[in-house]
């Protein structure tokens, strides 16, 4: 019961914050410059102010921004999230037409980079005195530093301009009717290049972390006396230091899951991966405020839920935090 409770004040907190975050996005996205309007009546070919005025009113534009802002509001209590000026489509549509991609890239990343960034960590921790060791961190630190833009260009011209052994752009082969096994092989050959580039960055930060975090714990006292109990080394390294060192990746991995999200905008316009990402930037270079808040919605929402797991993971793997909630 307890537990419950628990788990029902911070949905509650999560209710709040992303009702703040709608409310500052939303101000936010009005104070930038340019006009909706204007844009469209750019791409119509006109200029008359008349029409200027006739689109303002029949998108609601013309109305003060707290007007705008309940209206908004009371339309996401609904899931109306309105109708994008340029798409001329529903932005929940829109969104969910996306968001599969994005969650598809952007999980496979989050995998990638976890396992093998704890998988390196660990054995740099492990040879923290040899040059293997040396090496391991001097190569996350490379990855660490490098733009992602630039490693995801050169990921295309090496693997798919000089070798060709995987597509360079998009999420299917275009023109392509592949069914069942093959279109799932085809996507998979698509994805390769965008999720690995996109998780270089954070398998770095999770080497480093993981590396960090093995070294303090082996310092411990409990650890110390495992090896005096005459324990395996290996046992040593997986039940005790390994084990008590996730505890701080967890909370990273959480924090790092729901950026990926936003931050796919970079692998998603390189690659042209149908996802939300590259619709953001698309959406925010066409002022399409309805569409941009929409997305905006659903990133928050999803940082939301990947803070919650986490809590519940956190609350899984450490016994303490449940014993002191």
């Amino acid at each position: 019961m307890r537990y419950l409770s628990l788990i029902g004040a911070r949905l509650a907190k999560s209710v709040l914050v992303l009702l703040a975050i709608l409310v500052l996005n939303f101000f936010l996205i009005h104070m930038a410059p340019g006009d909706p309007a204007t844009v469209m009546a750019g791409e119509a070919g006109a200029t008359d102010e008349q029409f200027l005025e006739d689109l303002r009113e029949r998108f609601g534009l013309d109305k003060p921004l707290p007007i705008q802002l309940m209206h908004y509001l009371g339309g996401v209590l609904t899931l109306d999230f309105g109708y994008s000026y340029r798409q001329q489509m529903p932005v929940l549509d829109l969104v969910m037409d996306r968001l599969p991609a994005t969650l598809l890239l952007t999980g496979s990343a989050f995998a990638v980079s976890l396992l093998f960034g704890i998988l390196a960590g660990t054995m740099a921790a492990m040879r923290a005195k040899r040059p293997s060791g040396s090496i391991i961190m001097g190569l996350s630190l490379l990855f660490y530093a490098t733009p992602l833009y630039w490693v995801a260009m050169m990921a295309v011209l090496v693997f798919s301009v000089f070798l060709g052994w995987l597509p360079a752009y998009g999420y299917t082969t275009v023109g392509a009717q592949y069914t069942g096994l093959a279109y799932l092989w085809d996507v998979a050959q698509h994805l390769i290049l965008p999720a690995t580039t996109l998780g270089l960055f954070f398998m770095a930060v999770y080497t480093r972390m993981t590396r960090a975090s093995m070294l303090s714990v082996s310092q411990q006292d409990f650890v110390k006396t495992a090896h005096a109990k005459g324990l395996a080394p290996g046992v040593i390294q997986r039940r005790h230091i390994l084990r008590n060192a996730l505890l701080p990746i967890i909370t990273l991995a959480g924090l790092q899951a729901g950026q990926m999200v936003g931050g796919a905008v970079l692998t998603e316009t390189v690659f042209a991966w149908p996802g939300i990402g590259r619709l953001m930037y698309e959406s925010l270079m066409q002022r399409d405020y309805n569409l941009l808040l929409g997305i905006f919605f659903f990133c928050a929402l999803l940082v939301i839920i990947f803070n919650l797991l986490t809590d519940l993971v956190y609350r899984l793997a450490d016994p303490r935090i449940k014993e002191a909630a």
